[in-house]
């Protein structure tokens, strides 16, 4: 049973354009996270920069963090493709390294219908694979097709290791209806930090945790938020939600930046935004590998004003990373030092 909070990693790089995964870095993240006792790490999500990384970097990153892990909490894989072989491939090579989970996101660009996700994709993956948890990623914002409820009801129903879902696809109707569909016993993580409080809360959905961007740098005080919701305790996650509201607002940045023809819309997504803080607070992840690139210097200050919130009316949140990277976490946030070479000058 899959439940609380779930740090998706982000992969740090060595280099200016991040040539090399850096595994040094990756072990120290690792034990951060465990350190905060959440329940577990997904290797290779989108916030491990997955398009960007070849399959043998990608093989190697999800062998190495079931390797620093070992047994002290459960791992998931992100072994999706938009192409079925490739996902298989992916997935026979987490099953040997010992994994007992992976996140299957939907196939992206090509956008098979939700029958041909269950059909031609996710349900040969489960069938081949009976051992592994197999978890569908809904998320129609960046993939561009959609894992219906009712698909997703069929394939609980067909095979015993499909029993949760990651959902981001922003709609709660679309959440209650998989409860609908998919019955009580049904896992349903969050794959929005901003709105977990909300499906947890929702006695029609009932969520039982999240897939967490900013545990990467708060896995505490999100597995705990989880925890309290989880044991009934809502006020007590009520108000460990508004305590990180500033940070999960965050996982994606939008600004206005000008332009010669006046202003334009810029959209700095996942993970570019957490890495960035990341780099603020002094903790080894290096930079994102292109096409991210930087943010600009108004999303800077975005993601710095809520790191300095969280750190004025609740600086226990980020003071383990103080500790776990012997770095004064405030001195960085005053620092205008620390924000060198993260944003592009202005055009």
């Amino acid at each position: 049973m899959l439940q609380g909070c779930y740090t998706a990693l982000v992969t740090p790089f060595r280099g200016q354009d991040g040539e090399a995964v850096d595994f040094q870095a990756l072990e120290k993240l690792v034990e951060f996270q465990i350190a905060g006792g959440l329940s577990g790490v997904l290797a290779m999500g989108t916030t491990g920069e997955s398009p960007t990384l070849d399959w043998e970097e990608h093989s190697e990153v999800t062998a190495r963090v079931k390797e620093f892990t070992g047994d002290r909490c459960t791992v998931i894989a992100g072994t999706g493709s938009n192409c079925t072989a490739e996902a298989i491939s992916s997935t026979r090579h987490a099953a040997r390294h010992g994994i007992g989970a992976i996140l299957l996101v939907e196939p992206y660009y090509n956008g098979p219908s939700s029958i041909e996700i269950r059909r031609e994709y996710m349900g040969p993956i489960a069938e081949a694979f009976p051992q592994i948890e197999v978890i569908p990623y809904v998320i129609p914002g960046r993939s561009g097709t959609q894992l219906l409820p009712e698909d997703l009801a069929l394939m609980h129903r067909q095979y015993d290791n499909v029993n949760t879902v990651k959902e981001a696809s922003g709609s709660l109707e679309n959440m209650r209806r998989t409860r609908q569909c998919c019955g009580p016993s049904f896992q349903i993580l969050s794959g929005d930090d901003d709105r977990t409080f909300d499906m947890m809360a929702d006695e029609q959905i009932r969520a039982a945790g999240v897939i967490s961007v900013i545990s990467n740098v708060a896995p505490a005080a999100v597995q705990q938020m989880t925890e309290a919701l989880l044991e009934g305790r809502v006020e007590e996650g009520r108000g460990l939600h508004e305590a990180l509201k500033p940070l999960f607002g965050i996982v994606t940045v939008k600004t206005q930046e000008q332009s010669p023809w006046g202003e334009r819309l810029c959209k700095a997504r996942n993970p570019l935004p957490i890495k960035t803080l990341m780099r603020i607070l002094g903790m080894p992840v290096g930079p994102c590998r292109r096409p991210l690139g930087r943010m600009t210097r108004r999303g800077v200050e975005v993601v710095l004003g809520a790191a300095r919130k969280v750190w004025n009316d609740n600086p226990e949140i980020l003071r383990p990373v103080g500790r776990a990277f012997e770095v004064d976490v405030e001195e960085r946030l005053l620092d205008p030092a620390a924000l060198e070479g993260l944003f592009y000058e202005d055009e």
